[in-house]
Formats: structure tokens, sequence, C-alpha cells
């Protein structure tokens, strides 16, 4: 399955975690974030540092903490907290994640897929790829 099958079905899919969303409506992870829920997912926020987003929304401290499994789970986050995650997910639960660009390197995206997640990366912003949809 190449990239872009794997976009298609991952876009499909409504309920996301957004790891590295903050409330500071400056920040990519925040614009993504609100991108999801207005396209009409059910979307939820995963960040230790903060409480709430700037719309009130829940964030939790970690994937375990969500009141849901997420299907999909998009990373906004330096390549070394990816890798940190990754390394405790379990592909069984979490099987599809999204690669920002900027979150990862080679290394993560072979132990990603050898650890058996269904991997969307080679620059691809969800934001931007929902747009096309439009």
């Amino acid at each position: 399955m190449n990239n872009t099958e794997k976009m298609k079905e991952m876009v499909g899919k409504k309920v996301w975690a957004v790891v590295g969303a903050t409330p500071n409506s400056d920040k990519v992870a925040n614009r993504i974030y609100h991108c999801l829920k207005d396209n009409g997912y059910e979307t939820y926020v995963v960040n230790p540092n903060y409480e709430k987003m700037d719309d009130g929304s829940q964030i939790y401290a970690s994937l375990a903490d969500l009141p849901k499994v997420p299907d999909c789970v998009d990373f906004v986050v330096p390549p070394g907290v990816t890798m940190n995650n990754l390394q405790d997910m379990d592909p069984k639960v979490y099987p599809c994640i999204w690669l920002q660009p900027g979150t990862y390197d080679d290394e993560i995206v072979k132990f990603a897929e050898e650890k058996g997640f269904k991997t969307v990366h080679e620059g691809a912003c969800v934001m931007a790829y929902l747009r096309t949809m439009d």
C-alpha cells in the first residue's frame, strides 16, 4: 500500500489523537487539531504539559489517559518524543500513525514499520491532505 492509499484510508477513520497539540493558536499542532475537529473528526489532544485547549477541550497526559482509543495517532512533536511514544505503543491497539513533517527521521519510520504500525509520512500533512478533499 503506497503513502497516498494509506492517507486515504486514515482520513476515513473518525477518532484521532493529536500528540503535541497545545492551546497556542500560533502552533501548527493547534491548527491540525482544529482542522480535524472542523472536518467532523472526534479529536483528542495528548500533551503532558497542558490541561485545556483554547476551545476548552481537555488535554490528556498520555494516550493511555484518553477516554477512547483513537483510530489514528497524529504526531506533531520532535523526533525524540515521537520515538519515545512509539516504543511504548502497541500497534495492535494503535495501528495507524501519521507522522507530520519534522516529527520523524529514517530510523523512526523503519522502527514504526518493523514494529507493525501502518505509517503515513513522506512530508504528508493531514491538514494539507484534508484541504485537497474539499
